[in-house]
């Protein structure tokens, strides 16, 4: 079965994509990730390659208690980006969460090296919370 290219049905192309992914954003800003969800979901059926759809969609659901699709977003967004740090942190508060702590401990430990202060700063909390 071929995969069914959506954009070409609708007639869309990357300004269409960007429109919805900057409702999406400005949901999240508001604090309403039930509704910003949904958008980014329509962008992964859209775009399903898309790194910046999947973390969001991943931290998305990390939000709202979903840890089982979070993780699955997250590791789709880390097969095409494998150093990307936020997203490394949310898969590592996503295991934490689904119960996985020696892996979520010793991602989180490698995070605490990380170049980007504030994700090396979180990764200690989560190994101090955890140990």
């Amino acid at each position: 079965m071929s995969r069914i290219n959506w954009l070409e049905i609708l007639g869309w192309n990357f300004e269409e994509l960007e429109d919805l992914r900057f409702t999406g954003f400005s949901y999240i800003k508001q604090g309403q990730y039930e509704i910003a969800t949904t958008f980014f979901e329509a962008l992964f059926v859209l775009s399903s390659h898309n790194v910046y759809d999947l973390q969001t969609l991943g931290a998305l659901y990390l939000q709202q208690h979903n840890y089982l699709f979070a993780l699955n977003f997250l590791e789709r967004a880390l097969k095409l980006d494998a150093t990307h740090a936020p997203t490394l942190l949310n898969r590592c508060k996503a295991l934490f969460a689904l119960g996985y702590k020696k892996q979520a401990l010793l991602q989180a430990k490698a995070l605490e090296h990380c170049a980007e202060r504030d994700i090396a700063h979180q990764a200690s909390a989560l190994v101090l919370a955890h140990s």
